[in-house]
This record gives structure tokens, sequence and C-alpha cells, in this order.
């Protein structure tokens, strides 16, 4: 892996992120908001497989 692939992921984890809030920035307050309300345990169990998504896709993809 070098430098140009590792900025590339980051550029488009940075164009994902904008998507919502983009296209919907009423829906990205809503959720925002309703995410005040979800345990710290759950929150930490959506990471922790968005992680473990994210390894097994990149497993796949290289």
């Amino acid at each position: 892996m070098n430098w140009e692939d590792l900025l590339a992921a980051f550029a488009l984890y940075l164009i994902l992120e904008g998507l919502t809030p983009f296209f919907s920035p009423a829906a990205f307050k809503r959720i925002m908001q309703n995410l005040i309300t979800v345990p710290e345990s759950a929150l930490r169990n959506i990471g922790l497989g968005s992680m473990v998504a994210g390894i097994v896709l990149l497993y796949f993809v290289r």
C-alpha cells in the first residue's frame, strides 16, 4: 500500500460522509439529534461492526 491509496481512501470517505448533509440537511440534523438517545454500548457495537465490515471488504478487494 502506498500513500496515494491511503489518500484516495480518505477522499472517498470524506465524499461519502458529506452526502447526507449535502442532499438532506434536515434529515442529517434529525439523525444527529437521535444519536443522543442511543446508548454508548450500542454506538460501540455499531463502530465495531463497521470496522469489521471494512476489514472484510478490504480483504476481498485486496
